[in-house]
């Protein structure tokens, strides 16, 4: 294997220990967009090696202003140019890239190696699906409500649900045309989640196991 700098720059930052339950942990994100490709871009900045996301869009230039993409990529598949910029970052991360529309009856068998499942979806409806979908999965998920707008970026919570859940966001902000999404908000949004998935990693308690 050559050289990778920035799997040795992180040697400065973890142990061997957190370095390698870091990257054998398998984390799926649902979705690719403001939360899902700036949750992965922490993510892999932190040492997560092994990634699955599923997305069905294109990129569109209103997603530029908030998403982890460039103006060159404008057309591009969402999950083939999340990948392309995640390897800029860490070349020897091993990701897969679903390019699929994800509904009640694929959504669990897509994710079903994965250790932890972030839902970074935009519709509230298609939220709800991946709440009630995993509602009795002993995996950790962690969901967003609430990210529109800008100001007042301490309203920007991450809840305790329940053991294996976690809501990040205010929980009331939707997005919409008195509250567009934003960069500092939704980023701020997709770093509580990537920090949340970490945080268990290198926790002391045992991840459930996939299925």
């Amino acid at each position: 294997m050559t050289h990778n700098p920035f799997l040795s720059g992180l040697r400065d930052h973890f142990t061997n220990d957190q370095i390698r339950r870091l990257g054998s942990v398998r984390v799926g994100i649902a979705g690719a967009g403001g939360l899902g490709s700036n949750a992965a871009a922490h993510l892999v900045r932190s040492g997560i090696c092994r990634l699955k996301v599923a997305d069905f869009d294109r990129v569109a230039p209103s997603n530029l202003n908030r998403q982890f993409f460039f103006i060159d990529q404008v057309g591009m598949k969402k999950v083939t140019a999340l990948e392309a910029n995640l390897k800029r970052i860490n070349p020897d991360l091993e990701m897969q890239a679903l390019d699929i529309r994800l509904d009640a009856g694929n959504v669990v068998h897509m994710f079903a190696h994965c250790h932890i499942i972030i839902e970074a979806l935009d519709r509230g409806r298609d939220k709800k699906m991946m709440a009630d979908a995993f509602i009795t999965d002993p995996r950790l998920l962690v969901c967003a409500s609430g990210i529109g707008g800008w100001g007042d970026s301490d309203r920007i919570r991450t809840r305790w649900v329940r053991e294996t859940f976690y809501l990040v966001g205010d929980g009331y902000s939707e997005v919409s045309a008195d509250r567009p999404p934003t960069a500092a908000v939704v980023g701020i949004a997709a770093a509580k989640q990537a920090d949340v998935v970490i945080a268990a990693i290198l926790s002391n308690r045992p991840l459930n196991p996939f299925t």
